[in-house]
């Protein structure tokens, strides 16, 4: 059977592909490190914070989305930067996708009976200090988004074919105490997505979509 180029970037193909893979495999390496192989020291060390992400795939059929926001400019760290919902994993949170459910309710609106959870990136380490646990879920049409304005600032979808599209992957890189550091950018229309985001897009990409 022939699949069509709209197909292959479905919710029920983003499933399929989740599936089919050993997910969490603990000997893979992802991380800011990845792409600054001289940093691997200084970003990789057992003092990280644990975190979780909802990698949000919306299902429209052959014309997926991905659910991205925009972080408040209010918020102390990372200020006004495209993320995935999600935060820190709290000692009440029975698993990193409970705490990634919870995150994108307080933040988004989304509510966990709109989610089907499918499986789990390996963890995605950061130059901040965090081991972060991207959850992938598929989201029912249907739900209603409420802005959270402590947290949030703005709530967007972006096409998955456009960001499991390796040409969309751009490197780039700016200095960062004295030394120049690499990643990844991938700006879609008026929106920069870069950095921790961009890294677990083309960790996802690598690890679905290769």
């Amino acid at each position: 059977m022939v699949h069509s180029k709209a197909a292959h970037y479905s919710a029920q193909d983003f499933r399929q592909r989740a599936a089919q893979e050993h997910l969490n495999d603990a000997i893979a390496d992802y991380g800011d490190h990845v792409l600054n192989p001289d940093l691997r020291s200084t970003f990789v060390h057992d003092r990280l914070r644990d975190a979780a992400v909802l990698i949000p795939v919306v299902d429209y059929g052959d014309a997926s989305t991905v659910i991205l926001t925009k972080r408040a400019e209010k918020l102390k760290n990372h200020s006004g930067q495209i993320a995935f919902p999600g935060g820190r994993i709290d000692p009440g949170d029975v698993s990193p996708e409970a705490a990634a459910l919870r995150e994108t309710s307080e933040e988004i609106g989304l509510t966990p009976d709109y989610i089907d959870i499918i499986g789990r990136l390996p963890d995605y380490v950061t130059g901040s200090g965090y081991r972060i646990a991207p959850v992938l879920g598929v989201v029912r049409p249907g739900f209603h988004l409420t802005v959270n304005p402590d947290e949030v600032d703005d709530i967007f979808e972006v096409p998955l074919g456009f960001l499991m599209d390796p040409a969309n992957h751009d490197r780039a890189s700016r200095t960062w105490q004295d030394q120049e550091r690499f990643f990844y950018a991938m700006p879609y229309e008026e929106r920069y997505i870069w950095g921790v985001t961009a890294g677990i897009i083309r960790a996802l990409y690598e690890r679905l979509y290769t």
